[in-house]
């Protein structure tokens, strides 16, 4: 059934500053794999057993070594993965500790020059992973790489790639400018609006479903840092390596499908992590006196959003659960606002 943990040894935080260059040094084993592939699953189960079929069947060219890790998954995730692919290295943690925790578990153990983040509710596409690998060792200065993602009906799903939050993003956010001229990037800088992701580009953001990177360099950077329950620990560490002079890129050679969100099945307690995540972006990376005006630019589009519902449910054009849903996220607001 795989190696069952029992609630592992707590982490120590890790700070957003990289660690000093001897506890950095990493020499990968040479004559093994080339990645180490970390796919963190929770009640996924039919989506994770795609997920490591097409992995197999499409990566291309390249060696790799595959962990899963199961978040106490109360689908039978890990029964069904060891049945299915039982020379897949399974860990079954007895508690959800959460995606970022995770990774940093299974990240101590590799051996691999190349560290490859890869969701479970995600499928490879044809040279995927030996494509990502090319571009990553043809570009060292990016430090961390990803690739372009779609939806099953293969139409784009923009959500491999962000660029970083900022006071005009989140006032355009807030406004609603940023719905109202999706495509702008004037408009919708966060989103990147108008790039469909198919050309070779330099982001802010990679984002974790997709994400390749140096196993030296995740050491250097202390690998996520785990206060990130869940949403953006990738941002969080793609700002990191930026400070160290890193450029994180997208190649379009190098897809996959991605559902996005198939383990958070419940829209509000996803949106409760998400704007915590933000919260805590803000205050980790923004300076001192500009993070009063991210905050306050949050706490008001959750209040315009709460109102806009309102009004549109008497109206007739919206549904009583989105009502429902953005009168909790208010009241949910002392949450969400302290960051974790």
């Amino acid at each position: 059934m795989g190696q069952r943990l029992e609630g592992a040894e707590p982490l120590n935080e890790i700070s957003s500053d990289p660690l000093n260059a001897d506890e950095a040094v990493f020499q990968p084993v040479a004559g093994g794999p080339q990645v180490t592939v970390i796919m963190v699953s929770y009640n996924t189960r039919e989506l994770t057993l795609r997920a490591i079929e097409t992995l197999f069947e499409n990566a291309g060219d390249v060696s790799f070594r595959l962990v899963v890790w199961d978040n106490d998954s109360a689908d039978g995730s890990a029964q069904a993965i060891a049945e299915a692919f039982p020379d897949v290295e399974l860990i079954e943690c007895e508690e959800n500790v959460g995606f970022a925790r995770a990774n940093n578990e299974v990240a101590k153990t590799a051996t691999t020059e190349w560290l490859l983040l890869l969701n479970p509710d995600t499928e490879t596409h044809p040279n995927a992973i030996e494509n990502l690998l090319r571009f990553a060792q043809a570009n060292p200065q990016a430090g961390i790489v990803g690739g372009r993602t779609v939806f099953p009906d293969g139409s784009l799903n923009r959500a491999s790639c962000w660029n970083r939050m900022s006071i005009w993003s989140l006032f355009c956010s807030t406004t609603g400018l940023s719905r109202a001229f999706p495509d702008s990037e004037f408009f919708n800088p966060e989103g990147i609006g108008g790039w469909k992701r198919d050309s070779v580009r330099e982001v802010d953001i990679v984002v974790g479903c997709f994400l390749m990177i140096r196993t030296a360099l995740w050491h250097e950077l202390g690998g996520f840092n785990s206060r990130y329950f869940m949403y953006g620990e990738e941002a969080d560490m793609c700002l990191r390596a930026a400070r160290l002079g890193y450029s994180p890129m997208i190649t379009p050679d190098a897809q996959i499908m991605h559902l996005v969100g198939a383990a958070s099945k419940v829209r509000e307690d996803k949106l409760v992590r998400l704007m915590r995540s933000r919260a805590t972006l803000i205050r980790d990376h923004w300076g001192k006196f500009s993070q009063p005006f991210g905050i306050a630019l949050m706490w008001l589009w959750v209040a315009n959003r709460r109102l806009g519902s309102l009004a549109l449910w008497k109206l007739g054009r919206t549904s009583r659960e989105t009502r429902d849903m953005w009168r909790n996220m208010w009241q949910r607001r002392r949450e969400w606002l302290k960051s974790y």
